[in-house]
């Protein structure tokens, strides 16, 4: 059997008294302890162990742990490792027989004993390092939100988000020091916050409340047209809601969007789970900025975006679970570009408007089958007095499955 030399212990406010006797055993067992300023503190002042504080970026302190590879080796962490902690990034570079992991009650599970909220209910997500904009597409009524905050700062701009898309209604709770004999919760509505003073240790809770008149954006594909700032290479929302379902976005997965326009398609391709990813590439400039600003406004901040024309831009990405060509088809070489870097089941989908691009498509669809279907959609528009319908432009989608 391989030999346990990592272990990774969740430490509460309540330090080291904290701990169960397992846990105290493995730290006073140690050669080496691990862990930020706050955890090394706790140890005696005449401990003389070899220490290691983690620096930034963080990934040399994980390569130190591991060429001490062998050694006894005890990792100091707030509450779950596993929760957004440090045990899900050393889990990913060492295998987990080689490490104990000991979890102290996560910030989640003690928000929820505080409040009497279910965790199976509620959704969690954390702001530590991440784009304050990821919260955007948590919002909706009725939401019970857990977040973890990244410092004192964070209650503020979380009340802000909330004002600003029309939920200064919403009930925030910040809990400081859980756990700690300096615990103490503080409760606003968002649009009356103006608390400075809070602990730099802090977890947040919401209650979302809608303001009257406000129209929430679904979850589901087909987000309004209005909800994107565009120039008018825009999938409408009929045409995106079909072409998201034939895309068929599974959690983790990673989407290659080509010709992105505003990045409709990829922004909502990552709204279905947060596990999802998506490349979005764009050679106009103008419209990067766009993809930019709507990737945030819609909570999927970390939508990476590349400038450039495909295919020459292709190269050496990530392996796509999916690709959708929505502009560029007749580019040379994109096909053979694409279907190369599919996986088997990975799929293409492509979406023309042109006879040009029609052909281009059928040729495509000669070299590896697939399935074509037409989308022709009509909305109702003033006809003067009366109402009439009005054709968009029909739009002929192709989708094939890489055996």
């Amino acid at each position: 059997m391989t030999q346990k030399w990592l272990s990774i212990i969740g430490i509460g406010e309540d330090g080291l008294q904290g701990l169960s006797t397992i846990a105290r055993s493995l730290l006073d067992h140690a050669q080496i302890i691990v862990g930020g300023d706050r955890h090394l503190a706790m140890l005696p002042p005449d401990d003389h162990r070899e220490k290691i504080l983690w620096t930034s970026p963080i990934s040399n302190s994980v390569e130190e742990i591991i060429n001490r590879r062998g050694k006894s080796i005890c990792v100091l962490a707030s509450g779950d490792p596993l929760c957004y902690g440090i045990g899900v990034t050393l889990t990913r570079r060492i295998p987990i027989s080689e490490m104990t992991i000991i979890p102290a009650p996560s910030s989640f599970s003690l928000a929820c004993a505080r409040l009497g909220w279910s965790l199976t209910e509620v959704e969690t997500l954390s702001l530590c390092g991440r784009p304050p904009a990821l919260l955007q597409s948590y919002i909706y009524p009725g939401a019970r939100l857990l977040i973890l905050s990244e410092g004192k700062n964070t209650p503020n701009i979380v009340a802000e988000i909330l004002t600003q898309r029309g939920f200064g209604n919403s009930q925030i709770t910040v809990l400081e020091r859980m756990g700690g004999i300096h615990e103490r919760r503080l409760t606003s509505t968002a649009a009356e916050w103006n608390t400075t003073e809070v602990a730099d240790l802090n977890a947040i809770a919401v209650y979302c409340v809608a303001d009257a008149g406000i129209v929430t954006l679904p979850r589901l594909p087909g987000l309004p047209d209005n909800a994107y700032h565009h120039d008018g290479q825009l999938t409408k929302r009929e045409v995106r809601a079909v072409t998201l379902s034939t895309l068929a976005p599974t959690p983790g997965q990673l989407l290659w969007d080509i010709g992105a326009g505003c990045g409709s398609i990829s922004i909502e391709w990552m709204r279905t789970h947060p596990r999802c990813g998506a490349i979005a590439i764009e050679q106009n400039s103008s419209r990067l900025q766009y993809i930019a600003d709507n990737a945030a406004a819609l909570g999927t901040p970390n939508l990476k975006i590349i400038a450039g024309k495909a295919p020459s831009v292709l190269r050496d990405l990530p392996t796509p679970d999916a690709i959708f060509i929505g502009g560029g088809v007749t580019a040379d070489g994109l096909f053979d570009i694409c279907w190369q870097a599919l996986p088997p089941g990975g799929r293409l989908v492509a979406n023309v408007v042109t006879m040009e691009g029609e052909q281009t498509l059928f040729q495509w669809y000669e070299k590896v089958g697939g399935n074509f279907t037409r989308i022709a959609i009509q909305r109702a528009e003033p006809i003067g007095k009366f109402l009439g319908w009005r054709a968009m432009a029909p739009v002929t989608q192709w989708i094939a499955v890489k055996a």
